[in-house]
């Protein structure tokens, strides 16, 4: 499971270059799905990921302000700094080690193998609409493909 975190962490890194070409308007304008903004669905990608696994250890979640990341380099250093949070958690947390998983923000329990495969497929999902944004201002996407990446090699 942790390939699939280490797959995200590079095509969200490889976004988040692809972002530099575009102004902070473009960053910032409203668009059809996600949560409006290029901008704003990466910080949402990066905040339901930190989210979840905070909720897995049992701790309390960090609410964050969408207005207070306004601009890419907010986005990637909160990126960065929870990613660090995120390796610690699984080196740390047996994985075979399942129990449930109770978040503040849903009545309902899980399984810890549920929340962790959610969070894999949240952000794909997203990286999707971000993918039909590039399109929409002319531009390639960045790529999806998994293989080729270097994850699988020995």
């Amino acid at each position: 499971m942790y390939t699939f975190f280490l797959y995200n962490w590079q095509v969200r890194d490889q976004w988040f270059e692809w972002c530099q070409q575009l102004d902070q308007s473009e960053l910032l304008k409203q668009r059809v799905g996600g949560i409006g903004s290029i901008l704003h669905t990466l910080l949402h990608i990066v905040d339901v990921e930190h989210s979840w696994i905070q909720a897995i250890q049992g701790k309390d979640d960090i609410l964050h302000d969408f207005n207070d990341f306004t601009t890419l380099e907010d986005v990637v250093s909160l990126s960065h700094k929870y990613r660090e949070d995120i390796k610690e958690f699984f080196n740390n947390h047996p994985f075979e080690q399942d129990h449930s998983v109770k978040a503040a923000w849903i009545d309902d329990t899980f399984t810890k193998e549920e929340v962790l495969q959610h969070v894999i497929a949240h952000e794909i999902h997203h990286i999707g609409q971000l993918s039909i944004w590039a399109r929409e201002l002319g531009l390639n996407p960045v790529s999806a493909n998994l293989i080729g990446r270097g994850l699988f090699s020995s």
